[in-house]
């Protein structure tokens, strides 16, 4: 079996070219192939597939651009439906999905499009998600365009109290690729509200900085086959009581990358995203690999991803 593509969606806004640039990086990065998708929402089958020879406006203005003939692998492929069913099902092929934060459709105010959350609460893959130059924090350069950090950093968000190995083993693999240090983030909340009554009560009978050196062990148990597999990579972490999104959007500042488990709970009306994967796309400077945990559904995992329920679901627009 060959290496699995990196794939993108496209549909000719700069939201999607910024996506599309940091595709052909990973799979760069990754010597994988690359594959440009445009979904066409009124096209039929059979005009969408014409549309990879060159009747596809989108994809024709992109198949000369510089970047991509560096690339020794790339094509072009056009899809009839809706963008945000069928880029979703494009994780079950790929090893990762991008996308910019912003398509053209929708309302141009909003931080995060239907299709990235759709994409991040459903794919088989991990999905990343390119943020607009805009967002509150942001530097950019004389080109409008995000500066990169100083120091080269991804940053992972992680439950101490809960496994999630295909987040952290996407993020340290990612660390390595780029030669990054890995900054590891985890928060906690204080006091512990936990029912029933005594269940409340035992926990109160250790200290704050007991719980804390208890999660402690905990993350370092999960860190360590990690460390062993890439021990090249830096690693330090970050543990204290408070908003884990507000800590990871704070440190999206300084880093290349942040990567999150998904943590979903399978809703009545369908998957959503937890709480901490939904804030930190929503206001992340940098961009964010949201990982599923298994491919349940699609076939079997590459590095990672998290879908569990041990979170707190909140998604839509």
């Amino acid at each position: 079996m060959g290496t699995l593509p990196v794939i993108v969606g496209v549909d000719g806004s700069p939201d999607s070219e910024r996506a599309l640039r940091w595709a052909a990086d990973a799979a760069r990065e990754r010597s994988a192939p690359l594959q440009v998708v445009h979904v066409w929402p009124y096209a039929t089958a059979e005009r969408a597939a014409a549309g990879e020879q060159g009747g596809d406006p989108v994809l024709a203005d992109l198949r000369d651009r510089p970047f991509l003939a560096e690339l020794p692998q790339v094509a072009f492929r056009g899809l009839s439906g809706l963008a945000d069913t069928e880029l979703p099902a494009l994780g079950a092929e790929g090893q990762l999905l991008v996308l910019g934060s912003r398509g053209r459709g929708g309302f141009a105010s909003l931080l995060l499009g239907s299709n990235g959350l759709a994409c991040a609460a459903r794919s088989a893959c991990p999905v990343v998600v390119v943020p607009r130059p805009d967002r509150a924090g942001a530097e950019r350069g004389p080109d409008g365009e995000l500066v990169p950090p100083a120091v080269r950093q991804v940053t992972l968000g992680v439950d101490a109290s809960s496994d999630e190995p295909a987040a952290i083993g996407f993020a340290f693999a990612e660390a390595a690729r780029r030669g990054a240090r890995l900054q590891v983030v985890s928060g906690y909340t204080w006091p512990m509200l936990l029912p029933p009554a005594f269940e409340y009560a035992a926990v109160y009978e250790s200290t704050q900085q007991e719980y804390e050196d208890a999660l402690g062990l905990q993350l370092v148990d999960a860190l360590a086959p990690h460390r062993v597999r890439y021990p090249g990579v830096e690693v330090a972490v970050q543990l204290r009581a408070g908003d884990a999104a507000g800590q990871l959007v704070a440190a999206s500042a300084g880093s290349d990358l942040v990567v999150v488990a998904r943590h979903r709970r399978r809703l009545p009306i369908g998957p959503r995203l937890g709480s901490v994967a939904h804030a930190v796309l929503l206001h992340a400077i940098c961009p964010i690999a949201v990982v599923p945990e298994t491919r349940d559904e699609n076939g079997p995992a590459e590095s990672g991803g998290a879908e569990g329920d041990a979170s707190e679901g909140a998604a839509g627009e």
